[in-house]
């Protein structure tokens, strides 16, 4: 049995397209590739590293975001958090279903981790 934990940076119920823009994120319970509960958290204050660390607290295993900043990235991959990075503006239960599914469309680099050895990469496959 899998279970992750998917968070979406929303904006007007759709994926933010810029992640420091979000009103607040959505949180999908995946079970056995099956999404099985979803939660609203508000954002906390935006500042460097915030975002990131404040989902790290939630459990998070994924993120699937429009644009972000390296830093976020290497904070995010420091807890273990695959980064799915440049996907198209959509609804979010759309987005995650995709990933689920392997049919994710993105137009950035998912595994961003430039000068980090092997071990950074822990878990980190793309077989879902």
């Amino acid at each position: 049995m899998s279970n992750k934990k998917v968070a979406v940076p929303t904006l007007n119920g759709m994926l933010s397209a810029h992640f420091g823009g979000s009103e607040y994120f959505t949180i999908y319970d995946v079970v056995d590739n099956k999404i099985v509960d979803t939660a609203i958290l508000p954002v906390p204050e935006h500042t460097t590293g915030s975002y990131p660390n404040f989902l790290a607290t939630q459990n998070i295993t994924e993120i699937i975001v429009g644009g972000i900043g390296g830093k976020a990235i290497t904070i995010f991959n420091n807890f273990g958090i695959n980064v799915f990075l440049g996907a198209n503006v959509k609804d979010t239960k759309q987005l995650v279903e995709e990933l689920l599914e392997g049919k994710l469309q993105l137009t950035g680099n998912s595994c961003n981790h430039e000068g980090d050895g092997p071990e950074s990469h822990g878990d980190h496959n793309h077989h879902h």
